[in-house]
Order: structure tokens, then sequence, then C-alpha cells
């Protein structure tokens, strides 16, 4: 018997989209229903739809750059996964607006989710090595970095995972749905108690070059860089990769992404567009005074392989794996002409998720990532 049922549904109308998903999603009971969509939809619309054909049920869910469904890497549709409550428990807040988010905010957003979950689940024995955190953010308010520290902090070292809603490479609207509606400037926060071993994880596949460049001029709060090496920002970055200023695009930036320190570890700054005045918008906190890295690739079909069967190796075959994939790491796959494998691999073990502007884990905003968690098909205890 299955605990998790996946959907995906290629219809434009928001109603016949919602009717398809949730048929193959059947009629539950369902503690825990997360929808991943295309902003390509009118989102008041859908948003409705969503309500009418899950209400009474726990509905998360957010706006995409491409969704990671059943069948793999997929854009402008809608993808759906219920969660059994024979086997899981759910809870979710909402987060709005991020801008006025403080840590004792999530102090009380967690005690209240934590109290909510042991309420709903007075059989079980739920404590905190059964539980982690999901966490869906507005991926054009910037505030990620805030956010996921303030929870990671309240959560005293639950695992955290996440990613920030797309709107399809735009830059214009994000959403995030719960309580009936999408919402902007805004993030969900869903804690989750399974009866099955789980692992949350982050993989990249960047190390650094060496070569380095000192960000001189900057605007934190707009994640954006006007100078690099005392240079303006995209013609200093288009030197050093060996380029034009013109021929930047986000393929350029997924191939050539920098890279920062922290900790002893690499952290990838990917970098979303080059502006009209020279400067760089980044999808991560950037500041004057940092120090990038050019970073290069390794093989992403062979990281991707080496993850799961790492993950295997701790949990056994995995009921389903959630997963937030940078948009980044899709154009990179997309360059070196090996998306249709990674789309295999992703659909091969079981991924249900959404391509992303932004990634957390742990107390980190991160970027050009994989992160989710995996979910073993085995109870707790059995071989």
């Amino acid at each position: 018997m299955t605990y998790v049922r996946r959907a995906v549904s290629k219809a434009r109308d928001p109603d016949i989209a919602l009717d398809e998903l949730a048929g193959m999603l059947g009629g539950g009971p369902h503690a825990l229903v997360l929808v991943f969509c295309s902003a390509a939809f009118e989102l008041e619309t859908l948003g409705r739809a969503i309500d009418r054909h899950f209400r009474g049920v726990l509905t998360v869910g957010c706006t995409t750059a491409g969704e990671i469904t059943p069948e793999g890497y997929a854009e402008e549709t809608i993808t759906a996964v219920a969660f059994s409550p024979r086997v899981f428990t759910a809870a979710a807040a909402r987060v709005a607006p991020v801008s006025g988010f403080e840590l004792a905010d999530a102090q009380e957003v967690v005690a209240r989710l934590q109290s909510e979950l042991r309420y709903a689940a007075p059989d079980r024995a739920v404590g905190p090595d059964d539980m982690f955190a999901f966490v869906l953010s507005d991926g054009l308010a910037r505030r990620e970095e805030a956010v996921t520290s303030m929870l990671a902090g309240a959560l005293a070292g639950m695992p955290l995972f996440g990613g920030s809603a797309g709107d399809d490479m735009r830059f214009e609207r994000t959403g995030v749905y719960l309580d009936g509606a999408f919402h902007r400037d805004g993030a969900a926060i869903v804690l989750i108690a399974a009866d099955r071993p789980f692992k949350v994880f982050k993989t990249q596949h960047f190390v650094s070059t060496g070569q380095k460049m000192v960000v001189t001029e900057a605007d934190p709060a707009r994640r954006t860089v006007f100078e690099i090496n005392a240079s303006p920002a995209a013609e200093e970055y288009a030197r050093i990769i060996g380029t034009s200023v013109d021929d930047l695009s986000p393929m350029l930036f997924a191939t050539h992404p920098v890279v920062v320190r922290v900790g002893g570890q690499d952290y990838v700054r990917a970098i979303q567009k080059a502006n009209p005045d020279g400067s760089l918008t980044f999808f991560c906190a950037i500041d004057q005074g940092i120090v990038l890295t050019l970073a290069e690739g390794g093989d992403l079909v062979e990281g991707l392989e080496a993850l799961f069967s790492e993950l295997r190796g701790e949990i056994g075959e995995p009921e389903i794996i959630l997963g937030c994939d940078c948009v980044l790491r899709r154009l990179e796959a997309e360059q070196n002409q090996v998306k249709h494998e990674v789309s295999r691999l992703l659909r091969d073990n079981s991924v249900v998720g959404f391509c992303t502007y932004g990634e957390q884990y742990g107390a980190m905003h991160v970027s050009q990532t994989f992160t989710g968690v995996a979910i073993a098909a085995r109870r707790r205890g059995d071989a």
C-alpha cells in the first residue's frame, strides 16, 4: 500500500486541472496536499479552484520556475502530492509579511505548530526526531535569509529545507499558497511528522577555481552588485568568464556561478540577471567587501546518481523524494544537453517538487543547489 500519491495535470483550465489532480490523488483522507504550479495560470482563479477541490484538507503550495512531476521535468503544469494520515501528520502556518517577521514570531509559530502536531496524533509518540520543516518563500521578496535563519533558530536543530517560489524566469510575481489563496510577500512553514525514516539533504556540484573577485559596491537589500574589483559589475564578471556584457544570459550565469566560503564550505551565490545600468542582481544575499570565487561544475548527472545511491544506503528505497531544484540547474542541464537524462533520474527516483529561485537548508538560504527530503517506503524499525 502506498502512503503518498502523486499527480500532474497539463490542462490549462484551473477547474479541469484540479478535477484531474483530485481524481489521481484519490478521495483521501489526506493529511497534507502540496501543490506546485506554473505562474502562467491566473493565480486568483487557480487559488479558488484549489480551495474548492481540497477544502478541509491542509493544502500548501507555490508558483514555480518549472515543475518536477511524476514524469520528470515539466513546464506550465500543476503537480501535486498527497500524504496519508496513516503515516503522516502535518501542520502549517503562513508568515506574512516577511518584511516584519522577527525571532519572537518564529518561536511562537514553531511552538504552535509543534503543539498542533502532537494534538493531531495523540496515539503517536511524535518527538523532534520524527519531524522536519518544509518552507516555501516568496522568491521575489528577498527575505529568505532572515526568515530561514529565524525559523531554524526556533526549530532548535530540527531538519529544515525549502524553496523560493518562481514565476518562469519573468521575475514579476511569485506566490505562496495557503489558507485558500496565493499570497505575495509571504512564506509558509509546514511541520511534517513521518512514521517512516527520512533524510533531509542538500547537494551541489560546483567547486571553486581560485579566480577571486571582490564586491566593491553593493546594495544588500536589493541583492544587487554595482561594482566588482572597482569596475562595473556586469562588465568585470563578463571579462572574467571571457564573454561580453551583451552575451550575459541565464544560461551563462548557470554555467559560470560564483561561490562564497562560509564555515569552511563553498556556497553558490547565483546571479539572477544583468541590469541595464551594468549591475548584477543575485538570488542570494550579497554584501560589499565579500570575496567571490568563480566556480566550475562537476558532472550534474553523476552528482545526482551519487546522491540517490547515498540516500538509499541511509534509508532504503524511498517512497518519495520531495525536491527543490534551482532553476539554474535545469538551465545548465539544457545547456549541456543532459536535461533528458536528469529528468529521467528525477522520475526514476520518485522525485516530485519544483524548480526554484533559491533553496533553504538548515539556517541557510542557498542557490544553484538541489535540496529536499527523502522518505522511506519502509516503516521505522523494519530492515
